[in-house]
C-alpha cells in the first residue's frame, strides 16, 4: 500500500516536471540581434514632411513586428529606457520636464514610426538623437515599450515587472486608459477609478 502510494506520488510529480518542461521549451523563440539586412532595412522609416505620422518599412510587417508584441522585446526596451536615462526627462513615463507618455497627447504622434524617428532623431526643445549611441534593433524594442506605456487597451505580452513600487498601474494593464480618455487632446477623466 505504500509503495504504490508512492510510485503514484512520484509518477505525479515526474508527470507535472514533464509538462513543465513541455510548456517551457515551447516557449516564444527569443531572435537577440536581427540579420544585417532586416537591420538595415528597420532604418528605412517613411514619414510624412511635417515629420509627424508615416509608414514602417515593409521587412517590419514581414517579421511580424516583434518590437511590440513580444515579451522579451518589451523587456529589453524597459531596460534600455532606464539604461540610457529616459526617466530623468520622462519620470516613470507621466513626465517630468519631458512630456508624459500617459496622458494621450503625444506631440508626433503614438505610431511606431514617429516614436522610432524621435529616438533616432531627436525633436526640436531637448529631446536628444540616440542613432550614434543605440542599434536600430536597440531604437525599435525601446519605441514598442513606449507603445505600452500610453497603450489605451491592455496586451497579453508585458516586461519585466519592477521590484520598486510604483504609483502607476503595470505596462500591460493599459496604464493611460486608467487615467486618460483616448484621444487627441489629453483630458481628465471626470470618474477617475481608484
Amino acid at each position: 500500500m505504500v509503495a504504490r502510494r508512492w510510485l503514484l506520488v512520484t509518477s505525479c510529480l515526474l508527470g507535472a516536471a514533464c509538462a513543465g518542461a513541455m510548456l517551457g521549451w515551447m516557449r516564444q523563440p527569443r531572435q537577440y540581434r536581427a540579420p544585417p539586412p532586416v537591420s538595415a532595412s528597420l532604418n528605412d522609416v517613411r514619414l510624412m514632411a511635417n515629420g509627424i505620422g508615416g509608414t514602417p518599412p515593409e521587412v517590419y510587417f514581414a517579421i511580424g513586428m516583434p518590437y511590440e508584441n513580444t515579451a522579451y522585446d518589451l523587456s529589453q526596451g524597459k531596460r534600455l529606457y532606464t539604461w540610457f536615462g529616459c526617466p530623468a526627462c520622462h519620470g516613470d513615463g507621466r513626465g517630468l520636464n519631458g512630456p508624459s507618455f500617459l496622458d494621450g497627447w503625444w506631440s508626433y504622434g503614438p505610431e511606431m514610426e514617429t516614436l522610432v524617428a524621435s529616438i533616432r532623431d531627436g525633436r526640436p526643445h531637448g529631446m536628444p538623437a540616440f542613432a550614434d549611441r543605440m542599434t536600430i534593433d536597440e531604437i525599435w524594442q525601446l519605441a514598442g515599450y513606449l507603445r505600452t506605456l500610453g497603450a489605451y487597451q491592455a496586451k497579453y505580452t508585458a516586461p519585466a515587472r519592477n521590484d520598486e513600487k510604483n504609483s502607476r498601474p503595470a505596462e500591460n494593464r493599459a496604464p493611460a486608459a486608467g487615467l486618460f480618455q483616448e484621444g487627441p487632446v489629453g483630458m481628465r477623466r471626470l470618474d477617475r477609478r481608484q
